[in-house]
């Protein structure tokens, strides 16, 4: 099964790093390389970067959209459509669509962020979901490590690294290790095995 990794950061981009959105299409394309299926929140600025390092690398690209329809996404929100294999349609604006968007994956990845892109973060920290941060990048992924340690809460699972290669590398194998560990716990493994007897 092929990994699912958000990519969560700013739609405006004019306090990320110079070089942001560089790393962050290498970053798309990297996920690939390694098997990965980038998923984003269907918008502008690095989300859309890394969307286009996907398809580029001849990925899956998946879109969750805050709006209800096609015709929503385009005329009310003014969101893209490149890059995107397809787009789910949530109607639940940006913070249902962020909660939606981190749950459908298995692990997330903050890029130059701002608010929304803190709210991507908290979301997966409290679901206990592997976390990579391109540090870097500007933004909120500069900041993560200093909310983290200011907040007490432990340092959940994080990655924090510059480089996009090692970033998923070390990401796929915190995935490995979750996935190891529920080997043999599928209802569909034991429907087979009773199948067989």
């Amino acid at each position: 099964m092929k990994y699912k990794i958000v990519v969560s950061g700013a739609a405006e981009t004019k306090h990320c790093a110079v070089d942001a959105h560089i790393k962050t299409e290498e970053l798309g394309r990297e996920i690939v390389r390694q098997d990965g299926i980038v998923i984003t929140g269907a918008t502008h600025g690095m989300p859309l970067w890394a969307a286009k390092g996907a398809k580029e690398e001849g990925g899956i690209s998946i879109g969750i959209s805050p709006a209800a329809s096609y015709a929503a996404h385009i005329k009310s929100y003014r969101l893209p459509t490149d890059f995107m294999d397809f787009i789910i349609y949530t109607g639940f604006s940006y913070s249902g669509r962020n909660l939606l968007l981190t749950r459908s994956a298995d692990a997330v990845v903050i890029t130059c962020g701002r608010m929304g892109t803190l709210n991507e973060f908290t979301i997966a920290f409290e679901d206990n979901k592997p976390i990579g941060v391109l540090v870097g990048t500007g933004g909120t992924a500069d900041e993560i490590s200093g909310i983290v340690e200011n907040a007490n809460r432990g340092p959940g699972k994080i990655i924090y690294e510059s480089d996009p290669k090692i970033l998923v590398q070390k990401l796929i194998e915190e995935i490995k290790k979750e996935r190891k560990d529920l080997e043999g716990d599928s209802p569909l493994d034991d429907s087979f095995e009773k199948a067989g007897e």
